[in-house]
């Protein structure tokens, strides 16, 4: 997929993996309020937060976002989605630290994050809205896409190209879907995603290693020898 601040539909999967990973996860833009959306079915197995209907539109996204090859499995298999639903379930979901008071303006966007909703409203929203814009244009929900109809979705999505009838702003909810996978493919394991440490070994990242500056400068342009190390792997 590409970087949603490019609106070309295509990119190179090194390139943009990378890129993401050092440039870190795009900031939520500014934003109109949105509909508070409606109370959702309780969670299916395996899940804290996502129903199965949104458990669907999530790991299609992440195994297409991040498909297997012969470097690194597939999101699913790697655990993008099991990150997003702890982190849609926990405190961030819930918008423990954001301020929810109003008013709810119109802004630019340097002043960030505008919706009167939590990230997990958000995503509820944007995921029900996301299905009914694939259903009115396809005929059915993102998960039974093929991959090209699912890539020219996400591209459109990505570029602002797609309005949703009634729901979120579509670029907000495309910035923090894009935000997720990211931090899900490059975040220590012990929140759920970059399994195995996949993301880290791909990039050849040391992990949670607080001197590894001492081998900034020896290592530069060449592949690190050890084997990443993980929050867990430390206590």
């Amino acid at each position: 997929m590409s970087d949603p601040k490019q609106s070309r539909p295509k990119l190179a999967r090194r390139d943009f993996l990378k890129a993401a990973a050092v440039g870190g996860a795009a900031a939520l833009p500014q934003a109109a309020a949105a509909q508070q959306p409606a109370a959702a079915p309780p969670a299916p197995a395996g899940y804290a937060f996502l129903n199965a209907q949104e458990a669907a539109f999530i790991e299609a996204l992440a195994d297409h976002m991040i498909p297997a090859d012969a470097l690194t499995p597939k999101g699913t298999e790697i655990g993008i989605h099991i990150y997003i639903d702890r982190a849609l379930a926990g405190a961030w979901g819930k918008g423990d630290r954001l301020y929810m008071q109003g008013p709810w303006k119109t802004g630019v966007p340097s002043q960030g994050y505008q919706l009167p909703l939590t990230p997990a409203q958000l995503f509820r929203a944007g995921i029900d809205s996301s299905n009914a814009s694939c259903r009115k244009t396809y005929g059915k929900t993102f998960d039974r896409l093929d991959e090209k109809q699912r890539e020219e979705f996400l591209a459109a999505l990505a570029a602002g190209k797609i309005t949703f009838d009634a729901g979120p702003p579509s670029r907000v909810f495309w910035t923090a879907l894009y935000q997720t996978v990211m931090e899900g493919m490059f975040s220590d394991p012990i929140y759920g995603g970059n399994r195995n440490k996949a993301g880290w070994r791909m990039i050849g990242f040391p992990g949670a290693i607080a001197v590894h500056r001492d081998n900034i400068e020896k290592y530069r342009d060449k592949a690190f020898p050890n084997e990443p190390v993980s929050i867990s792997e430390m206590s």
